[in-house]
């Protein structure tokens, strides 16, 4: 346990470079968040992250009605690299796709990326919004970094654009797709299962969900001819669009991602 000189109040994020000495600017929302909500004092502990120059502690070195400011002092944590997973969605209702961000950034996704699908039933995106949830989750769960947010655009022209080193795991309603813990395991290196047994978790992945109606057949088709695809099932259940993807994201972090069982833990 950290003793009382250790201790923060709360965690930002910034974007300026940080060092110790600097001195660091914020704009008028977070002084009203450590004003008027955290109503915190001049000589405040807080510990800033930028996802490059890893965790810093702050001191509230002025504070007044929409402005403060902050003195960086010694480094907490270094830099360290997080799993490179990209979760592509359809967006769905508000609170609900608010819930998946949070979410999914808990979970420790490098990019979200909405997708416009046949049946997606959201019409537009507030990416601004989805950047504002996914920078709070990113101070609430620790991270030292936050992830990127695509501009929503339409699912085939996401894939014509795709990096052919990524794999894709699709989350398919075919009962034919392979379980996605089969292909997990095989790319952790537990067994054979198609497309999915190459690779591993030191290699770019990503996980596509679609929306409520599920995919068009044609959009299935279309995706499952693409080389870097490998669908995947999710059991017998049907599961919302947001339970799919943080579901889907779960299984791959404890296969493949940080939260992964090694094979020096499995020893007796």
């Amino acid at each position: 346990m950290s003793d009382g000189a250790d201790r923060v109040e709360t965690r930002l994020y910034v974007e300026e470079p940080l060092q110790a000495g600097a001195t660091l600017g914020l704009d008028h929302a977070r002084a009203h968040f450590l004003r008027a909500v955290l109503r915190l004092k001049r000589g405040a502990r807080i510990a800033v992250f930028n996802g490059r120059d890893g965790e810093w502690a702050a001191r509230l070195d002025a504070l007044g009605k929409g402005w403060a400011s902050l003195v960086v002092e010694d480094q907490r944590r270094d830099q360290e690299p997080g799993p490179d997973l990209w979760l592509v969605f359809a967006p769905i209702k508000r609170a609900r796709l608010d819930f998946l961000v949070e979410k999914a950034v808990e979970l420790g996704v490098s990019r979200l990326q909405p997708a416009m699908s046949r049946h997606t039933a959201v019409s537009r995106v507030n990416r601004e919004r989805l950047v504002a949830n996914a920078r709070e989750a990113a101070e609430q769960c620790e991270r030292l970094d936050v992830p990127e947010v695509g501009e929503a655009r339409p699912l085939f022209d996401i894939m014509g654009d795709w990096p052919s080193e990524r794999r894709l795991l699709v989350c398919s309603e075919r009962s034919a797709a392979e379980p996605l813990s089969v292909v997990l395991q095989a790319a952790a290196g537990g067994g054979a299962a198609g497309a999915g047994a190459t690779g591993g978790g030191k290699d770019p992945w990503a996980i596509l969900v679609g929306p409520e109606g599920g995919f068009a057949r044609s959009e299935l088709d279309g995706l499952l001819k693409l080389p870097f695809v490998t669908p995947v099932g999710l059991g017998p259940r049907i599961l919302r669009a947001d339970t799919a993807a943080l579901f889907a994201l779960a299984c791959w972090q404890a296969f493949l991602g940080d939260g992964a069982i090694r094979p020096a833990m499995r020893e007796t």
